[in-house]
């Protein structure tokens, strides 16, 4: 049993035994009181789709690329290296390297792995990575150490060595794979889709008048159609809203307000969301919830930051690493071969961000440097390192000037 495994047995969380939950592939089969919940269904609570969507969407629009060592130590981009087309444009024949990163950041943020098969060439050269959908892989370990994976594809039952699958295992579990946040956090789905689905029985099957119209006398059926004729025609509608009603024979109104049963009911619904969110840690506000939400930070740049290093950035390690240690041969590690996603890209929706990050990084970085982060071309002169003429001493400064010192 894994680490994380053995504190959730300690917690009394046993995988399969009571919830039928895999916690490796995220398939769930729970069925409780004649209602059946699953991945699909979990997905469809508007909380988790914006959640995953987020991840992806982000993750997946910054370029991956892959670097090695230049003059003097200075990573450059290896674009004539086999691996730099494959990540940074087109991983297999149908996708983009968008979508396919966007599937994968999807897989590890649902299932808690991310599986895509490797196609070589004669030579061992990786010409495309072909994602494989999480729940239907099933990893084990043979006698020799090493890992299996078998899937079914198409009715066809697959089973490789771990050389031809790229796995990208999410947080905890083993190296037979991460835990699937969909399994170990069912429970929260699972009230979130419950309270879902009673709003949509309440507003589908529920009688909601504003108000009830009473009498402690009898009425015949004329007298009742008559009275609920009268007021469809005169008090029902916006246009009617607040129109005084004259009342006679004992008839008195009652305006009905709010349940504290249906009150209750929203509450859990918003709690929903901000649990759903804790989850997969995002900040309810990017998900367009901001329902007592007072906290948002001095700035976009503040909230962007706080969002790159304690949540993005270890995401994008776990995925770099993975590339490394699988795709890279022992020979690109040992001439300092790298891949990493370029968060510059984060950069280009913050023009304000872009210049004050230029302006202080320029002591480093050449204009022409500058300029082809931004997609310019270079220009003469521009591949030194400017310094502005500041801090100096005095002596210094007067000696440099056309006028005699005094």
């Amino acid at each position: 049993m894994s680490f994380w495994g053995s504190i959730l047995s300690a917690l009394g969380w046993e995988p399969g035994a009571q919830d039928g939950d895999n916690v490796r592939t995220g398939t769930i089969t729970t069925e409780r009181a004649g209602d059946q919940e699953n991945g699909t269904s979990f997905l469809g609570l508007s909380a988790t789709w914006a959640c995953v969507n987020f991840w992806a969407g982000n993750i997946a629009g910054l370029p991956v690329t892959v670097y090695r060592k230049g003059p003097g130590g200075v990573a450059v981009e290896a674009t004539d290296h086999p691996l730099y087309s494959v990540l940074h444009d087109s991983p297999n024949y149908d996708q983009s390297a968008f979508d396919f990163w966007e599937f994968m950041v999807a897989s590890i943020e649902l299932r808690g792995n991310a599986y895509a098969e490797v196609a070589k060439r004669f030579d061992g050269k990786i010409v495309s990575l072909t994602p494989i959908r999480p729940d239907l892989v099933r990893v084990t370990r043979l006698p020799s150490g090493d890992l299996r994976y078998a899937w079914t594809d198409d009715g066809t039952d697959r089973v490789v060595g771990q050389e031809e699958v790229l796995h990208i295992r999410g947080f905890g579990g083993d190296p037979l794979g991460g835990l699937s946040p969909l399994a170990v956090c069912r429970r929260t789905f699972a009230a979130a889709s419950a309270a879902d689905r009673a709003a949509r029985a309440m507003f589908a099957n529920g009688a909601r008048p504003s108000g009830t119209l009473s009498t402690d006398k009898p009425l015949k059926g004329e007298q009742r159609r008559e009275l609920e004729d009268l007021l469809r025609e005169k008090f029902v509608g916006a246009a009617n809203s607040g129109r005084p009603m004259l009342l006679d024979n004992g008839l008195t109104w009652q305006a009905l307000s709010l349940s504290p049963e249906d009150a209750q009911m929203l509450e859990s619904r918003q709690f929903s969301v901000e649990d759903i969110c804790r989850v997969f840690e995002v900040d309810p506000h990017l998900v367009g919830h901001t329902a007592g939400n007072t906290k948002l930070g001095s700035s976009i740049g503040d909230q962007t930051l706080s969002l790159l290093k304690f949540k993005m950035r270890k995401r994008l390690k776990r995925i770099e690493g993975a590339l490394e240690k699988q795709l890279l041969s022992a020979a690109d590690r040992a001439n300092g071969v790298s891949i990493e996603f370029n968060l510059e890209g984060f950069l280009r929706a913050d023009s304000e961000g872009r210049a004050r990050f230029y302006d202080l990084m320029k002591q480093f970085m050449t204009v022409n440097e500058v300029r082809a982060l931004e997609g310019l071309g270079p220009v003469p002169g521009g591949d030194v390192i400017l310094a502005q003429m500041q801090d100096i001493p005095l002596a210094a400064a007067i000696a440099n000037t056309k006028e005699p010192a005094q």
